[in-house]
């Protein structure tokens, strides 16, 4: 008998069982948020609570205010600090320029000292010539090696005391040495060697040498319009 009611339960032809919900889903749902939004709210109620227990946000908030404190107070020294540096740089370039400004002044000046002095030594040679018969004289010939091949020279015209009138001519420069070994003379008659004065004239100017000459002396000749001698005088080197 057993044996046939649990035969006919698990059978096709057993009743079927209808399960129905008392509450409808959404209800259900809308509970289950309530629930949980509780225990959030709750939660958070504790937290805070426990907080304010032990000082927790009352320290933080007083450490937060100190660290802005801080971050300003540095911020300020920052900004000091560049301002500073920044006027330091400004000091040291302006120093800098002064520095280089005052030395080219004093290269100048020792430029233009060297340069006295050479006229000064240059004028020194030169003193009133007497009259003997010749109308022109040279004075204070120098002649000085600027560089390799490179020559310059300086002279000093001057008429005889109580000559007057103007002179009219030019003047020959005629150098004297080796070259490669072997002797070697060249003598310089340009147009840019005219003279024209009436009491003293300077000449001087720049000769450059062919390769391997080695000059040993110059000589300068004064020549009238007619081409005959008035003056001459010569320098070794």
């Amino acid at each position: 008998m057993r044996w046939k009611l649990l035969r006919r339960r698990w059978s096709v032809s057993a009743p079927r069982v209808t399960v129905r919900s008392r509450m409808p889903w959404p209800l259900r749902w809308l509970i289950l948020a309530l629930m949980m939004g509780c225990s959030a709210a709750l939660a958070l109620w504790v937290f805070e609570f426990g907080k304010e227990i032990t000082g927790l946000d009352r320290d933080a908030r007083t450490e937060l205010t100190s660290l802005r404190d801080e971050v300003g107070r540095l911020r300020d020294e920052h900004d000091r600090a560049l301002s500073v540096a920044n006027t330091a740089d400004s000091l040291l370039k302006a120093a800098q320029t002064t520095q280089e400004s005052l030395a080219a002044r004093v290269k100048s000046l020792e430029a233009e000292n060297l340069a006295l002095t050479r006229d000064l030594g240059f004028f020194e040679k030169l003193m009133p010539t007497q009259d003997n018969g010749k109308p022109l004289a040279l004075r204070g010939l120098q002649v000085t090696l600027d560089r390799p091949g490179h020559l310059r020279y300086q002279a000093l015209l001057m008429q005889a005391v109580g000559r007057s009138g103007e002179f009219r001519g030019r003047y020959e420069l005629t150098l004297t040495g080796t070259q490669e070994g072997r002797p070697w003379t060249q003598t310089l008659n340009k147009a840019g060697q005219s003279i024209e004065m009436k009491q003293y004239q300077r000449m001087e100017g720049t000769i450059d040498l062919p390769a391997g000459a080695v000059v040993k002396q110059l000589e300068i000749k004064v020549l009238d319009a007619a081409g005959k001698l008035q003056a001459s005088e010569v320098a070794r080197m």
